[in-house]
């Protein structure tokens, strides 16, 4: 019998992502992939797997069978989860048992989670990739009946948590200047850098919408410029006035004129920004951005050195007997007098 994961019942926005396809701007398909990239690599830290497929979860997961013994991490925006009713650690790893029921509810912060198994999925590509690009219409989401194939698992450890940095609330996001910067006023930049922004309902794919706590922007002379290459972390500002940060779907060229460009290593943020999170922008040079994203790599390459057991055996623990175990217990070296 193969491998599947079943799922019983789809959320809203269930789709399979991976880390997109690059490469075909050209022929005017955007990279794609998961909105949380950071999300799929602690996926995979927590698996001792290579990089692969997750199920991306937006606001809500799901009820989901494996068809054997399967291996599975839960990452991203923290969701309600449990398996046959016991509650469930996110950013951890766990065996998921033939037959059991992983029942996976509303975020509780953030907006995206992500479901990644042992073995990873092994569905057929399109175009050198398993994720779905929704707005290119390659692929489709995954609906309730559906039965994902997954690959072989070379086994590893369940049971294990991984600490991650807060990024489910908004927060600061950096940026550094676009192809059309200079068309805005001075005011316009500075202010941009220091008044804050509400991340407003309209959200998906292809990019997020942010309401300045004061007036619009714009430039002189209208909305509309040459239309040229754009990518992901690009801030256009459309008719209303109100910056639009371009995500894992959106299009390859554009007219309107982008104020700024969120670095990579912020995006996880923007995509995990709820509706009402409250957000502002810092303004960083570009030797600053390389600096930063080369952390940001770095950190992604090394996050299987950080994943621990979520029980941790006593012969683990080096200064086991400086830690107080029970109350009114000590580590043994004070003697009543």
């Amino acid at each position: 019998m193969s491998r599947e994961l079943i799922v019983h019942r789809a959320g809203p926005a269930l789709s399979l992502q991976d880390e997109g396809r690059p490469g075909w701007i050209t022929y005017g398909l955007s990279r794609g992939g998961a909105m949380d990239r950071l999300a799929l690599a602690e996926g995979t830290a927590l698996l001792g797997q290579p990089p692969g497929t997750a199920l991306e979860m937006g606001g809500m997961g799901g009820r989901f069978e494996a068809s054997e013994d399967m291996r599975i991490a839960l990452t991203g925006a923290p969701m309600r989860a449990t398996l046959d009713g016991a509650p469930l650690l996110w950013h951890g790893a766990h065996l998921l048992p033939k037959g059991a029921v992983l029942e996976i509810g509303p975020v509780t912060g953030g907006a995206y989670g992500y479901l990644s198994v042992g073995g990873g999925f092994a569905e057929p590509e399109i175009l050198g990739a398993q994720s779905a690009h929704l707005t290119a219409g390659l692929g489709a989401p995954v609906a309730s009946g559906a039965r994902l194939a997954v690959g072989p698992d070379r086994g590893g450890e369940t049971g294990c948590k991984l600490a991650v940095e807060e990024r489910f609330n908004g927060g600061t996001l950096r940026v550094v200047e676009s192809l059309q910067t200079a068309m805005f006023s001075e005011a316009q930049r500075a202010r941009f850098g220091e008044e804050g922004f509400t991340r407003d309902n309209r959200a998906n794919r292809m990019g997020v919408k942010v309401n300045p706590d004061g007036e619009g922007y714009g430039v002189e002379g209208g909305l509309s410029v040459v239309s040229e290459v754009i990518s992901p972390g690009d801030i256009q500002m459309t008719g209303d006035g109100a910056p639009f940060v371009l995500m894992a779907e959106c299009q390859t060229t554009g007219g309107y004129p982008r104020l700024a460009t969120v670095i990579p290593a912020d995006l996880p943020r923007v995509a995990q920004a709820p509706a009402g999170a409250r957000l502002t922008f810092r303004w960083i040079t570009l030797d600053e951005a390389l600096s930063v994203e080369a952390g940001y790599r770095r950190h992604m390459a090394e996050l299987h050195r950080k994943v621990e057991p979520v029980v941790r055996h006593p012969g683990d623990v080096p200064d086991l007997l400086s830690h107080k175990l029970v109350s009114g217990f000590s580590s043994g070296d004070h003697h009543d007098h």
